[in-house]
C-alpha cells in the first residue's frame, strides 16, 4: 500500500511540473511570435537601420529633446541622457524593433502594439512606437504622471535633482540609476542643451522672428498685450518654463494665466510675453 501511495504522489508531482513547464513554454512562444510579427512589419526600416555612436545619437535627437523641454519642461539633458542609457545609444533591440528609446513598459491604459523581452520579469511587455519621435513624445507624456509631479518644481538646470527624483519616483529599479545618468550627462556635456546656447539659441532667434510676425497680424493673444501693461505684470518665457511653473511662481492658476493671455491651449514659446498679474 505504501508503495502504491508513493507511486501515486510521484506521478501527481510529475504531472504538475510538466503543466507548469508547458504553460511557460506557450507564453514564451506567444511572445516570440508577437515579436516576430513586429520585426516583419518593420522589415524595411530594420534593413536600413544603421548603428549610432553616442555622438551620432546626440546629434540625431538633440532637436526633439529641446522641443520636448520647451513644451513640457523636462530638461533636454535628462531626455538625451535617458535615451542614451536606456537604448544603448539607439542600438538596443528595443530601439531597433520597437522604436522604444526609454524602456517604457506597457501599462493598463496602453492600447498600442507590444514587444516582449526579459527584464525585471520574464517576457516583460514594452511599448512599440511607429517612429523614435513618438517615443520621445510619449516619454514626456509619461513623466507628466502624478508620481513625477515634484520633478517639475525643481530648477530647470537641476539635472542631478531630476536624476535622483526619477529613481525615487520609480522610473528605474537599478539602484545606481541616478549616478549612471549623471555620468552620461556630464561625459557628453548634455547640459549645454538646457541653456540658451547652440541649438537653443537658434530656436530662440526663430521664435523671436515668429513673435514679430505674430505682432504684425494682431493675434488675440497679442491684442491682449497691446494694451502695454506695466513691466512688473509681464513675464518673458524662458527655456524650461511651463504654464504650471509660471503660474506657481506668480501665485495664480493655470486657467487664470490662460485667460489673461487669451490662450486656448498650454503651448508657450521662448521669448513670449505673458501677463501674470490680474
Amino acid at each position: 500500500m505504501r508503495k502504491i501511495i508513493y507511486l501515486f504522489l510521484t506521478l501527481a508531482c510529475f504531472s504538475s511540473c510538466s503543466a507548469r513547464k508547458k504553460t511557460s513554454s506557450v507564453s514564451n512562444r506567444d511572445a516570440k511570435r508577437n515579436n516576430s510579427s513586429i520585426q516583419k512589419a518593420n522589415k524595411d526600416a530594420i534593413a536600413n537601420y544603421r548603428s549610432y555612436s553616442s555622438l551620432d545619437y546626440i546629434e540625431r535627437f538633440k532637436a526633439i529633446a529641446i522641443q520636448e523641454m520647451n513644451q513640457y519642461g523636462i530638461p533636454a539633458s535628462i531626455t538625451l541622457g535617458q535615451g542614451l542609457f536606456e537604448s544603448g545609444a539607439g542600438n538596443s533591440d528595443l530601439a531597433k524593433y520597437a522604436n522604444n528609446h526609454f524602456g517604457i513598459k506597457c501599462t493598463a491604459d496602453w492600447t498600442g502594439k507590444s514587444y516582449y523581452k526579459d527584464d525585471d520579469q520574464v517576457n516583460d511587455c514594452f511599448r512599440v512606437y511607429d517612429n523614435p519621435e513618438d517615443s520621445f513624445r510619449d516619454h514626456s507624456a509619461f513623466l507628466k504622471r502624478k508620481n513625477y509631479a515634484k520633478l517639475f518644481e525643481l530648477d530647470k538646470d537641476d539635472y542631478k535633482g531630476w536624476a535622483y527624483g526619477l529613481k525615487k519616483a520609480g522610473y528605474a529599479t537599478n539602484p545606481k540609476y541616478p549616478e549612471l545618468l549623471i555620468n552620461i550627462i556630464e561625459k557628453y556635456n548634455l547640459t549645454q542643451y538646457d541653456r540658451p546656447e547652440g541649438e537653443i539659441a537658434k530656436i530662440k532667434r526663430e521664435d523671436r522672428v515668429l513673435s514679430q510676425i505674430n505682432n504684425t497680424i494682431n493675434t488675440p493673444a497679442q491684442d491682449t498685450l497691446s494694451k502695454t501693461p506695466p513691466d512688473d505684470k509681464i513675464y518673458t518665457v524662458k527655456q524650461g518654463d511651463t504654464l504650471y511653473n509660471i503660474s506657481k511662481r506668480f501665485g495664480i492658476t493655470v486657467d487664470d494665466l490662460k485667460a489673461l493671455n487669451s490662450m486656448s491651449d498650454n503651448n508657450i514659446k521662448i521669448g513670449q510675453k505673458l501677463v501674470v498679474v490680474k
